[in-house]
């Protein structure tokens, strides 16, 4: 009798709380005043515990303990995050403005957030950056991230901001973008102690693990059944493609929405996941999961009773990276500014930032980089100030960034490739890895030892095709834009000496500021 009566008082307890809070906040304050049992059915359970094997809407069980599980007992003060990506131009929208609160009470235990990558690519490029950086603040004001691959969904992709249908990609292919793009967001997330000794875990999960066991007719019956046609159709992904007739959607990409929702569903349950972010693109797939786990959550399938409190999920978005044209910002000449050394040199990748315009520089130091608004105000006066030596700005941007996703070790290489690529400067001592590490970077030929010694100088910049006559090379020579090595060249008597072959394998010839040409020797 006294279980049942205190079950009771749950129940009434919790139906109360449905029926007085629906339009209002779920803030942390609301929170502490709901009867204790209540925090059983909140998000912040260990992924220890055991669930139901019901698919889609499994609930787990009960325990008295878990009280203990939703306050935090190591409360300290949390900066709070919401704050600071909102002065930094980093957030868009947030479905509930209660996430300020909950995110910075030191009392509630950390928020656990999540960004999905859909594998079409074996790297993610600059585009993506946003998400992790975005992940990366919350890591740093102690909450805790996972990074969602989607193995299953990039089997559809995403129509969000696309014309057309995405190409299908085999397994292969789809497997070796997963293992790519898995690597990169680890290697980024995971800060190293003194850069974030408050920060939270991280986690890296594939969405084909759950999705691989899942049967059509039970995702329609258990999930399919709470999808409105009507509010999916309104999704501005959805509305765009549909009003071309000829473009059209196909029934894959319309479903990708609730795809995408169910795994905010299962994050939900499984993971304890109750945040999750995107680009404003993402807008409409985020308020779909937020919107699916209230209606699954806390339902059972036998009565329809409800058995749990108000879910408190979030979704959040970010601005889509644009310059200050409006044009997209992640783009060059050459494609998209990946993620990866191995697409992409970290020099290349350094490069790039190097060349933002002044327009820009400051805008993307608070978007792209981790230093104070005072550090990047300071910068900013400086750009004012007589004698600002141009680029400075630019450079810290630069060497930021490039630190952020290459680490330190890439960013030294991109810093020595960028002091071995500037003709004259003969104090950089050029060694074999430094030259191999910029011959991605520009033209390179193969030339035998012995066809190489001692012969004339012009003659191995017209022979390597550097350039095309040694008349021209003559010219060079006499307006003082040759050079060997970094080291110009003053005498057209000058011949190749076995000194000047770096470790006896690389040769690298400039002619003017942006002409060169490394020449391996074998």
């Amino acid at each position: 009798m006294a279980a049942a009566a205190g079950a009771g008082a749950i129940n009434s307890g919790v139906r109360s709380l449905l029926l007085n809070t629906t339009l209002r906040p779920f803030t942390s304050t609301l929170l502490r005043k709901l009867p204790l049992p209540t925090y059983l059915f909140l998000p912040n359970t260990p992924s220890h515990h055991t669930f139901s094997h019901r698919p889609f809407c499994s609930i787990s069980p009960l325990t008295t303990s878990q009280e203990d599980n939703f306050i935090n007992p190591n409360s300290k003060s949390r900066p709070n995050v919401l704050h600071i990506l909102e002065e930094r131009g980093l957030l868009e929208s947030v479905t509930s403005d209660s996430l300020r609160s909950v995110c910075s009470d030191p009392s509630l235990v950390p928020l656990k957030v999540y960004c999905g990558f859909d594998p079409t690519a074996e790297s993610l490029h600059l585009g993506n950056l946003l998400g992790i950086i975005v992940l990366s603040w919350f890591l740093r004001c102690g909450h805790n991230a996972v990074g969602l691959i989607g193995g299953a969904t990039g089997r559809i992709g995403d129509p969000s901001g696309k014309s057309l249908e995405r190409p299908e990609l085999d397994l292969v292919t789809l497997e070796k973008n997963i293992s790519g793009i898995a690597g990169i967001v680890k290697k980024i997330l995971v800060c190293s102690p003194g850069v974030c000794e408050n920060a939270g875990e991280v986690q890296i999960l594939n969405n084909y693990d759950w999705w691989k066991d899942v049967k059509f007719l039970d995702f329609l019956r258990n999930v399919g059944r709470y999808a409105r046609v009507g509010t999916m159709m309104s999704k501005e992904s959805v509305k765009k493609r549909l009003e071309n007739a000829e473009q059209g959607m196909s029934y894959a990409e319309f479903t990708y929405q609730l795809l995408q929702g169910y795994d905010f569903v299962h994050l939900y349950e499984k993971e304890g996941v109750n945040v999750q972010i995107g680009g404003s693109d993402q807008w409409g797939n985020i308020t779909a999961g937020t919107d699916l786990i209230r209606r699954l959550i806390g339902k059972s399938s036998e009565n329809g009773a409800v058995v749990g409190s108000v879910p408190v999920v979030f979704g959040l978005t970010f601005p889509l990276l644009l310059k200050s044209d409006g044009t997209k910002f992640g783009k060059s000449e050459d494609g998209a500014i990946w993620l990866s050394a191995s697409l992409l040199s970290p020099y290349k990748f350094y490069q790039y930032f190097f060349t933002v315009p002044d327009d820009d520089v400051v805008r993307f130091l608070k978007i792209l980089t981790f230093l104070s608004i005072e550090e990047i105000a300071e910068l900013e006066r400086d750009m004012g100030k007589p004698g600002y030596v141009p680029n400075t700005a630019q450079r810290r941007l630069a060497e930021e960034v490039t630190r952020f996703v290459h680490g330190q070790e890439g960013l030294e290489e991109a810093l020595k490739a960028t002091e071995a690529l500037k003709p004259g400067n003969a104090d950089t001592k050029l060694d074999w890895k430094t030259i191999e590490g910029i011959a991605a970077d520009v033209p390179s030929c193969s030339m035998n030892y012995d066809s190489v010694l001692n012969i004339p100088i012009l003659d191995l910049y017209v022979s390597s095709g550097l350039l095309e006559s040694k008349s021209a090379a003559r010219r060079m020579l006499k307006q003082g834009g040759l050079y060997l090595n970094n080291a110009k060249v003053d005498s057209e008597s000058k011949k190749i000496e076995a000194d000047d072959i770096v470790d006896d394998k690389v040769i690298l010839l400039s002619a003017g500021k942006k002409n060169r040409m490394v020449v391996r020797i074998s």
